[in-house]
């Protein structure tokens, strides 16, 4: 009886070891695909089509991605080539043309103050680390 006992516990080991190791070479042959470069859209409240010389407009933006990955980080930059006016986030220092900035939330509200008296249009792109970008335009009609 002990050596019936003696051989299943053997035969039972050598059995878990075999599984173990051809678990262990399956699934080193098999890469994880775990997907990080979550491409995303980029939605804008309204904003008014005329604004004065002087005058401030905040401009609501939303970032949604199509899935979730915690290293993702964005940026944004943008160019006025029409007009003058300012563009910055909250109380910062105003953003220079083609400068890239980080952007530390998924929604956030720039201002834009006109400096000009005449129409301003300007653009701006929202980008992540992973090359992903997305563009938005702005135009404005002078009320002055």
């Amino acid at each position: 009886m002990k050596s019936i006992l003696k051989r299943s516990k053997q035969f039972l080991l050598i059995l878990s070891v075999t599984l173990g190791c051809l678990s262990c070479a399956s699934s080193q042959d098999e890469e994880l695909d775990i997907q990080d470069n979550f491409p995303f859209e980029v939605s804008v409240m309204p904003v008014p089509d005329e604004v004065a010389n002087g005058q401030t407009v905040e401009i609501r933006f939303t970032i949604q991605p199509t899935g979730s990955y915690d290293n993702t980080h964005y940026f944004i930059r943008y160019f006025q080539f029409d007009g003058q006016g300012t563009l910055q986030y909250f109380d910062q220092a105003p953003y220079l043309p083609n400068d890239v900035y980080d952007l530390p939330e998924l929604q956030f509200r720039l201002y834009y103050t006109s400096a000009s008296t005449t129409s301003q249009s300007f653009d701006v792109w929202i980008s992540d680390n992973f090359g992903n970008e997305q563009q938005v335009s702005f135009q404005f009609n002078s009320s002055d």
